[in-house]
C-alpha cells in the first residue's frame, strides 16, 4: 500500500514529522490555489465576487509565505515543496468544471461560491489540525502564524456565505417555494 503521508521517504514516527508532512500538503494546496484563483475571478460575474477572489489570491500568497517562514524558523532546510495535495487537486478540478459550465451568470456565481467554500472548509480543517500540532509541540511562533491563516480562511468563508445570501437571491428557484 502506498504511503500517502511521506511520499515513500520513510515511516512517520513522530508528531513533528506528521506536522511537516501536513504543512507540505497545505503548501501544495496554497500554491495550487494561487494558480486557480485568477480563473475563478475571471469567471465570476458579480463585481463583489470577482473582487473577493482577487483579494483572496493576495491572502493565499501570504498563506504560502507563512508556511515557508515556519519551515525556516524550524530550521527545516528541505522546505515545504515536494508534495502534491491530491484533495486540492480534486477541488480545483471541480472548480474548473464549474468555470466551463454552460450556466446563466447568476447560477455560475452561485456555483463558484459553492466551489470556493468547499476549498475554504478543506483549508480550515487542515490549518486547525496543524495549529494544534504546533501548540502541542511548543512551536509558539508557528502556532501563531497558523492561527493567522486560520482566521483569514474563516473570514473568507464568512464572506462567501454573505455573498451567497445576497447573490443567490438572483438565481431562479426552478420550483415553487415550499410552504411552511
Amino acid at each position: 500500500m502506498k504511503n500517502i503521508f511521506h511520499a515513500g521517504t520513510g515511516k512517520i514516527t513522530t508528531l513533528h514529522q506528521l506536522f511537516l508532512e501536513q504543512l507540505k500538503d497545505l503548501y501544495s494546496a496554497e500554491t495550487q490555489l494561487i494558480e486557480a484563483l485568477p480563473a475563478m475571478a475571471e469567471a465570476a460575474h458579480a463585481p463583489a465576487l470577482k473582487k473577493g477572489f482577487q483579494t483572496h489570491l493576495e491572502e493565499t500568497k501570504g498563506h504560502a509565505r507563512r508556511i515557508e517562514e515556519i519551515f525556516q524558523s524550524l530550521d527545516e532546510h528541505d522546505g515545504p515543496d515536494g508534495k502534491t495535495c491530491q484533495a486540492m487537486k480534486g477541488l480545483i478540478k471541480e472548480g474548473k468544471e464549474t468555470i466551463h459550465e454552460d450556466a446563466s451568470p447568476a447560477v455560475k456565481d452561485a456555483a463558484l461560491i459553492a466551489a470556493a467554500q468547499r476549498v475554504e472548509h478543506y483549508e480550515i480543517a487542515g490549518y486547525g489540525t496543524v495549529r494544534t500540532f504546533a501548540e502541542l509541540m511548543g512551536h509558539t511562533q508557528a502556532a501563531q502564524l497558523l492561527q493567522e491563516t486560520l482566521d483569514e480562511e474563516a473570514a473568507t468563508d464568512e464572506k462567501l456565505t454573505a455573498a451567497a445570501a445576497k447573490l443567490n437571491l438572483k438565481v431562479p428557484l426552478g420550483h415553487a417555494k415550499a410552504h411552511a
